[in-house]
């Protein structure tokens, strides 16, 4: 997979898609080409020993995936996983993986125009997994890049 391209706000001119991802009372979003599928809640099989944001491994299509809690791995509280949660299941460099979150709001297509910058918050603030803040009618969208989310070496200990 290749790295995330920076946005430049204010150019307009480009659009692309993007999935928007619900935990807790937050949207995020993520770019559609790094997602596989979407699958409703499947209780998952707990691996001794793995990270904590790892809740377990399910079987998807004869390939053993871990299955990762986005809002603990984004410093969040954990998603408390029920029926109405869902599975999106994402391919970061070359690993696929499943990210538990409460619910897909949406597919939209936006411009790059609508991408802003985050605002730096304080010194110890990290906002290097964001592309940045789709602006839109009613609100903002966090936008996460995936690829910077997973660092390679995160995904070689979730595959161990």
């Amino acid at each position: 997979m290749s790295n995330p391209v920076r946005l430049r706000a204010g150019t307009g001119n480009e659009t692309f898609e993007i999935i928007a991802l619900r935990f807790r009372d937050q949207e995020f979003c993520v770019r559609t080409t790094t997602i596989r599928e979407i699958r409703g809640w499947a209780p998952s099989t707990a691996v001794p020993h793995s990270p904590p944001d790892v809740i377990g491994v399910i079987n998807f299509r004869g390939l053993v995936i871990p299955i990762i809690d986005l809002a603990y791995k984004l410093g969040m509280r954990s998603t408390e996983a029920t029926e109405r949660s869902a599975i999106v299941v994402a391919e970061v460099y070359g690993m696929v993986l499943g990210l538990v979150v409460d619910g897909v709001s949406d597919i939209l297509t936006v411009s790059t125009a609508q991408v802003q910058p985050v605002p730096e918050i304080t010194a110890s603030f990290d906002r290097s997994v964001t592309e940045g803040l789709i602006t839109h009618d009613s609100g903002m969208i966090c936008f996460l890049s995936l690829c910077r989310l997973f660092q390679p070496r995160d995904i070689e200990t979730v595959a161990a």
